[in-house]
Formats: C-alpha cells, structure tokens, sequence
C-alpha cells in the first residue's frame, strides 16, 4: 500500500515509528521470521545496494519479509521492484543463512540475478541507492555483510559463465 499523500519526511517519521514498535515486538514474542536479500548484479559487476530511512542506515543489499505461501525468488523479484525499481532477470537462490533479527528467529535467503534498469530512491523508505563494485563497498556496512558479500556475489556470477563445452566425442573406429 503506498501512501502517495503523506509528504516524504512525514512518512519516513512514521517507518522510524512503526520499525521501532517491530523490533520491540520482535525481543518480546520471539517469532520465527523469513527473508531475502537480493544480490542484484549489473553488467559491469557492479552490486546494488541501499540505505533505508530506518534502522541502521548503513548500506545493504534491497530485501524484505517472505510473505506466508510465497517463493522467495518471487520475494527477491517484488521487493527489488519496490525498492529500487529495478528488475532482477535470471533470479535464483545462492546462499541462505539463520540470523538473529532483534531476537527473533531470521531465516534469509540470498537471491541475485541481473539488474535492468537504474535504481532510484523513493525518499520514504529508501534514502539512497547505488552500485558498488565488489572490490569498492561503501565503508559503511555491517562487517558480516561485508564479509559474507564476496562469497555470495562470487556465486552469483559463477552461475552466468559459460560452462566449458565437451570435448567433442572421438571418431568411431574403422570396422574391417
């Protein structure tokens, strides 16, 4: 649901509001959450990351909630499209991880595929988009992202290299 007339800063002030009442409930009810992040790869190898108006501020890769029934490469398309309004072409799941979010449960899958288009921040719930080339992070990020991101991105691209073709097969023998 988008709220189209609330003026941009008002609706940052409310996300700020309603992610700290989130987290809260998080430490009290302990639920079991699941999530992606998705590793959305430009054709310079470039990956693109965030900055949301809430929580932490630093840069991460766009995500969000895994809806109830819903595949998290469907997930990892929809929430890359709100957030960035870019698409993610040849998506598919290359790593998945258990963290804990604010004492809950997070169970999150890594998702990448080829960027189209240029990212763009919306000014409520995302502040800032850009790519980043794998060896050019932005200093701030957190140091398990930091840590994790070569690896993922790695496996992301090892998926669109050409596999080496077969040796062709040797010629039959001559029969006498």
């Amino acid at each position: 649901m988008t709220l189209a007339f609330v003026p941009p800063p008002l609706h940052r002030i409310g996300l700020r509001i309603a992610h700290a009442v989130r987290k809260r409930w998080w430490r009290l009810a302990r639920p079991r959450l699941e999530g992606c992040r998705v590793l959305a790869i430009d054709e310079h190898g470039r990956v693109l990351l965030i900055r949301h108006s809430y929580g932490s501020g630093l840069w991460l890769p766009p995500g969000g909630g895994v809806k109830r029934g819903e595949d998290a490469l469907v997930t990892g398309r929809r929430e890359l499209r709100e957030e960035t309004g870019c698409d993610l072409l040849e998506a598919r799941e290359v790593g998945l991880l258990e963290e804990p979010l604010h004492g809950a449960a997070n169970r999150v899958h890594i998702i990448a595929g080829r960027a189209v288009g240029t990212p763009r921040a919306d000014e409520r719930e995302v502040i800032a988009a850009a790519f980043f080339a794998p060896d050019a992070l932005p200093p701030d990020m957190p140091a398990a992202l930091r840590r994790g991101l070569p690896g993922w991105i790695t496996a992301a691209t090892a998926a669109d290299r050409p596999r080496a073709a077969a040796a062709p097969a040797p010629p039959p023998a001559p029969t006498a």
